[in-house]
């Protein structure tokens, strides 16, 4: 029985593993295929009031989330912070569509927290 549990539990282990890969590939993916461009002034204002020259900060190349620069092989410097930015994300709605059944996607607000590549390091020693 002892067996069995620890079975189960390193199967969700592996699973939980799998989500949070899928959840840092996700953001990546945003990151670099964003359309809008309305959080640009307040990324450059932000990095540049903590001293990044502005020719240094180019967003979508070397400004991300946390979890965009997990998925790059890099981690957030302890410590460090970043600027908030609000984006919008695709949710679905509690609303259901009338002609299919299916619940609606929405867009909504979300504010979230991006990094310079300045204030990161590469995992197990990796190059910038």
């Amino acid at each position: 029985m002892e067996a069995t549990s620890n079975l189960s539990a390193g199967h969700s282990h592996s699973k939980a593993a799998r989500r949070t890969t899928e959840v840092r590939q996700e953001a990546l993916t945003r990151a670099i295929s964003g359309q809008s461009l309305s959080n640009f002034p307040a990324i450059f204002q932000g990095f540049a009031a903590k001293g990044i020259p502005e020719s240094e900060i180019k967003p979508r190349e070397n400004v991300f989330t946390f979890e965009a620069w997990k998925a790059l092989g890099r981690y957030v410097r302890k410590g460090e912070h970043g600027v908030k930015v609000v984006t919008f994300i695709e949710t679905l709605s509690k609303e259901t569509d009338p002609d299919t059944g299916e619940r609606k996607i929405v867009r909504r607000p979300w504010t979230t927290t991006v990094f310079h590549v300045s204030q990161t390091e590469g995992i197990n020693g990796g190059a910038k």
